[in-house]
Parts: structure tokens; sequence; C-alpha cells
């Protein structure tokens, strides 16, 4: 038998963190068995499902790099199959009609919590005649189905993350297999398809640890099999609550537009609820490699942003020149001169995390003008005439040669450390902090670093926003 994973989202949104992370999950665990990750479309809830986010989840997938080997398929295509399952049901006695409207249900449940028992169906419709349900047709009722679950029985499966799980069938209660306009809902489908279309291993949430036993309880009446399930820890945020705009979190399809790149997303989410041991980046196929379910934690997975700019900041210093022109686009790479592109990218990879910083270097490096923050200004005021004259007679005399330059400055004003470097740097780039000032001043224009220098001798109130 092939070893079968499989991702099967609901189009009613742009999929999140929570989404992408089950999706990679099942995908190292396909991988790593050498086996079949597949791609199915839950969409049975029309009102809710949209094709506009079916297309643009399986631009995700792919643009990510989780390729499926079989699907996508889609649910609300197979109703003649669930159909056919419905009537085996019934004919065993394993399902039955119910006409119940949603307000019965509701004041059912009210009254059950009153009395301090759990909210379940009491089985209003369970006996009705075969005359009763004809009768109720009749009079333009419409019915769910429900499942009928049996009695006094243990349900029990050894969950790959949780270890052995058992539920006793009474507590669990009928529950809707089809509902009143004649769709399947989750429960339902959901089990027969992973049945139906051979997939051998669930990796889901831990939300759904308890629609498992009523699964199996399915297939176990429709003699079908049942896959190993495992139900992983959810995300959640910082102060321990579920994951949420909040705390952070986007869509995947925003934070691609943000910049993020997808080895930086896979190699975060492969870390959130999973131990590998190290914190080295891995490219896909080594995630799956290492990726183990015993290595899969029970405890909640806590969403830290900074660590995903720590794997966007690792990601992009293995990105090759191709792979980062790309991602910063063509105007940016425009404004780079073509003979000093490489350099250029070779600076700044270690400085940035996003395109538009990639814009900020360029433009600092290539454009004519510096911009200086009103900050920045007072530090130049403080540095004074003298130290860019000092700086301006440096640089003329040494060419670019950074240290040679900071070497002459120290020796004719007598200073050291931030009063030194800070100044110079600022003066040049914008910017107190940035890359090594030797590899900065080789891609620089020494005309324009020197137009720099006599403006700030020239400047006495720092009146105008730019040099």
């Amino acid at each position: 038998m092939t070893f079968k994973t499989r991702f099967c989202p609901s189009p009613t949104g742009y999929v999140h963190l929570g989404n992408i992370r089950t999706a990679l999950f099942c995908a190292l665990l396909a991988k790593h068995h050498a086996g079949c990750f597949l791609l199915r479309i839950e969409d049975t809830d029309k009102a809710r499902s949209d094709e506009h986010y079916t297309e643009a989840l399986m631009e995700d997938l792919r643009w990510l790099g989780l390729d499926w080997q079989e699907g996508p398929y889609y649910q609300s295509q197979r109703q003649v199959i669930y159909d056919g399952y419905y009537e085996q049901l019934l004919e065993q006695k394993r399902a039955y009609h119910c006409f119940c409207s949603e307000e019965q249900l509701s004041l059912q449940r009210i009254l059950q919590q009153k009395a301090g028992k759990p909210p379940r169906y009491p089985g209003t419709c369970l006996h009705l005649t075969d005359a009763e349900i004809v009768q109720k047709k009749s009079e333009g009722l419409k019915s769910a189905l429900r499942f009928h679950m049996p009695e006094n029985e243990v349900i029990s499966f050894v969950d790959i993350v949780r270890g052995e799980q058992r539920f006793h069938s009474n507590d669990l209660g009928d529950f809707v297999i089809r509902r009143g306009d004649g769709t399947a809902p989750f429960m339902y489908c959901n089990a027969l398809d992973d049945a139906l279309m051979g997939v051998t291993h669930v990796l889901r949430g831990e939300d759904h640890l308890t629609n498992t036993p009523r699964q199996i309880a399915i297939l176990n009446a429709l003699k079908l099999p049942v896959a190993t399930y495992g139900h992983i820890a959810l995300i959640v945020g910082p102060d321990a609550s579920p994951l949420s705009k909040r705390h952070g979190s986007r869509s995947i399809r925003t934070l691609r537009e943000e910049g993020f790149l997808p080895m930086a997303i896979l190699n975060y989410l492969a870390r959130l609820g999973h131990y590998f041991g190290h914190d080295q980046f891995l490219t896909l196929d080594e995630l799956s490699a290492q990726f183990k379910t015993e290595s899969l934690s029970k405890s909640h997975a806590k969403y830290n942003e900074q660590q995903l700019l720590f794997w966007q900041t690792q990601t992009v210093l293995q990105l090759c020149e191709a792979e980062f022109w790309k991602w910063v686009g063509p105007s940016i790479e425009n404004t780079v001169p073509e003979n000093k592109r490489s350099d250029f990218m070779a600076t700044i990879k270690p400085n940035v995390q996003f395109p538009y910083e990639v814009k900020v270097w360029a433009d600092v490096l290539f454009s004519e003008s510096v911009k200086y923050s009103e900050e920045q200004k007072n530090i130049l005021t403080s540095a004074g005439k003298t130290y860019f004259s000092a700086a301006l007679t440096a640089l003329e005399n040494n060419g670019k040669d950074a240290e040679k330059i900071i070497h002459d400055i120290k020796e004719t004003l007598g200073i050291k450390g931030k009063a030194l470097f800070q100044p110079l740097r600022i003066a040049l780039t914008g910017h107190e902090h940035g890359p090594d000032l030797g590899k900065l001043f080789s891609l620089m224009d020494d005309k324009k670093m020197q137009s720099r220098l006599r403006a700030c001798i020239a400047e006495t109130n720092w009146k105008k926003s730019s040099l």
C-alpha cells in the first residue's frame, strides 16, 4: 500500500500559517516515506466556499514548493458517491432521518446545559416510523440524516502524536452526516474520502481529536479502512490564546507580498511543534529527511515573529545571485550598475531582510542625495566642520581605502570609538549601522563621497531635509 497523506482545506479564505503548517507536516511525512501527498478541496459548504480562494491556496502551495502528487479532488463533485453510502447506512439502521429544526435543537442544548448535562442530541427522531417520515416529508419538512452511534462501546485508536485514545460511544451522541439541503458535512465526507482515496496517515490539528472516534465509527459501519491518525498541537499567540491577527498572524498571501521567502516560512513552520535539535537552515528535501512523527510535540506551539524574521535572514543569505535579483525585482536591480551588482549583493545581504531594505541601500550608494533624520543632523553638527574637513582630506589622500581614511582622521583629531566612526558613516550613507565601511566605499563613487563630505562642511543649521 502506498504511504499517503493529504491536505484538505476549505476554500473560505486565504490560507494562514496554521493551515500551511498542517500542509507542510503532511507533505514532509509523505516525502520522508517516499509516499504521496494528496490535495482535496472540501467545498461542500456552498454558502462559504469560493473558487477564488481555491485558486489562491493552490498558488500559495506551489509558491512554497509544496507540490501535491494526487488531486486536486473537489468534494462538491462527489455527491453521488456520498449518496450511495447514505443508502447503505439507512439500510443498516445506522442512520436515520431527523426533522428537528435549529430552534428545537438550540432549546434542547439550553435545557441540557441548565440540567448540568453535556449538549447531546437526545434521539428525538430516532424511532420515527416509515409512515411518520413520509408524513413529515409530505408536509414539506426537510430532514437531515444522523449517524446512530453504537451503544456501550469503546472506540479506541493509537494517535501517533498522543498515544492511545479511548472514547465511550455513549458520550458522543448521534450527529449529522447529511445536511437538510442534501450536502455532506465535514464529519462524514472527510472520513469517507480518506478511506476511498487510500489515505494511510492523517495529520491534523488537535481540535479534531474528538471528531476522530465519530469518523472511525462511520468507517467501521461501512467496513472501510481507517487511517492512522496524529493530532498536532495548535499554534497559539505569546499569551497562549489561539493565534490571531492581534498576534501578528497573516495569510501566506500577505507574507509573500511583504517579501518573505518561501523557505523562510517553511523553516520556521517546520519547527513550530516539531523538534529538529538544531537551528540550521534546511532545504525542503533536508526538512523531509529529518522529519519524524516522534518529534512532534503535544504542547502548544507559540508563534514568535522574531523567529520568523530570524529564518528570513537565514534564507536571504542562502540566495544565489539570480534568486536574489528575482526577489528584489527589476526596479531595484536597475538602480544598481550592472558591473557592481555582484559586489552589491554580497555586501548588503547580511544586513537586509526585505526588498524595501535593499532599495534603501541601492539609493544610498547610487543615488545623488542622502537624507538625514533630525537626530542624525545633531550628530553631524556635534562632529563639526573640522571633522569633515579632516575626512575629506583623508579621502583625497587615500582614495577609497577605508582603513587608511579612518586612521588619518584618528591621527589628525585624536578621537576614537563612536566619535570616530559614526559621523563618517552617517555623512556618507545616512545610517548609523550597516555593512562594513570598506565594502561600502568600494561600491560608492569617490566624487559622490567627496560631495557629501563637502556638504557637511558647508551646512551649519541643517535646515534642509537632504543633501
